[in-house]
């Protein structure tokens, strides 16, 4: 009888999705408790193998130890015994720099210092939040879609071009392209030093041991982090900096920040990678001071999203959109730039 009682008591439990990972279809064998590390913002390896431990990580379905590798298709969950926060999108009157419109996608310049989407400590005044104040009642997803049609991002302090789709069908197939790696971007930086004239950098990026928000570049092949290649040109030399142009391959979480670190030459004021401090130049206390002048111009990595090139979802026309380079970067480039002139 006491068995019976417990038994209805553990039924009774009722338990909660609070992530969800749908493998894609090019996904290498990979244990899950990696597979979730990567993909959940501040949690650590050790924690999640905690939670499997407990019984809470399932993969279609089915509660898995640690250990289970992951497979193409697989659906992985977290469940938890209690709610998660509330997630749910509030509209909010924003204004957004649209470039393009249409029924089934729109193209947008996010400032630098929007977040694309909520969480840890930002939700409010995020990219999201102003979209759902602009699609208002035409609302093209679910309300429990909390990405309403977001299909890549880029970092809060990054400025640039975004694509947002308007229907699930239009999401569905941008995903793929970005996935498959047939749309084109283009991005402009300043970083460090001078670079080789062109190159490439490759090499796995994943989450760094050592810092659970920043990302590490591993060696090709290994088994940690993803594939992620990033060619370059240099378009202008400043004697200690230069501005540089970056095409993805692949895109990864803070793919140029981490690689152009990797190489030796972090972005400009990129305080999470160290770009923040005088890493080139004299030690004059003039320069010094000219230093931290442009770190007060551009207080942020010195990073753009310049160019987005994609197929349309609907009509298969090629699209292609740029933005130009926003005033603080401007104002930077040309700082250096009369500089290195002097």
């Amino acid at each position: 009888m006491e068995e019976y009682a417990e038994s209805i008591l553990e039924d009774e439990v009722e338990r909660y999705e609070h992530y969800r990972f749908t493998a894609d279809p090019g996904q290498t064998l990979i244990r899950v408790d990696k597979f979730l590390t990567d993909r959940i913002t501040g949690a650590s390896r050790s924690r999640v193998q905690q939670s499997a431990d407990a019984g809470n990580v399932e993969v279609n379905g089915e509660p898995q130890k640690s250990s289970y590798k992951v497979k193409p298709g697989d659906v992985v969950t977290v469940m938890m015994s209690y709610p998660p926060k509330d997630t749910s999108i509030i509209p909010e009157d924003i204004p957004l720099d649209i470039v393009y419109e249409d029924n089934e996608l729109l193209v947008v310049n996010k400032p630098a210092g929007m977040v694309v989407h909520p969480g840890h400590g930002n939700f409010q005044g995020t990219l999201l939040n102003a979209l759902a104040w602009h699609f208002g009642e035409r609302k093209p997803f679910e309300a429990g879609d909390d990405r309403l049609g977001l299909v890549h991002r880029i970092d809060k302090d990054t400025s640039g071009l975004l694509v947002i789709a308007k229907t699930p069908r239009s999401k569905a197939d941008l995903s793929a392209q970005f996935f498959n790696k047939t749309t084109s971007r283009l991005y402009n930086a300043l970083v460090w030093g001078v670079p080789d004239a062109e190159g490439v950098i490759v090499g796995n990026i994943g989450r760094d041991p050592k810092d659970r928000l920043a990302m590490a570049v591993f060696p090709e092949g290994s088994e940690q982090g993803k594939h992620a290649v990033t060619h370059y040109r240099v378009l202008e030399s400043f004697n200690y900096v230069s501005l540089v142009e970056c095409r993805l391959e692949t895109g990864r979480t803070h793919q140029i920040r981490a690689h152009f670190k990797h190489i030796g030459h972090p972005l400009f004021a990129d305080e999470r990678y160290g770009g923040d401090k005088i890493l080139r130049g004299t030690t004059f206390a003039k320069y010094k001071q000219f230093v931290d002048n442009c770190f007060k111009i551009c207080p942020r990595q010195a990073l753009h999203a310049r160019t987005l090139g994609f197929t349309h979802p609907v009509t298969r026309e090629p699209m292609s959109f740029s933005s130009p380079l926003p005033q603080d970067m401007e104002a930077l480039i040309e700082k250096w730039r009369e500089y290195s002139k002097s």
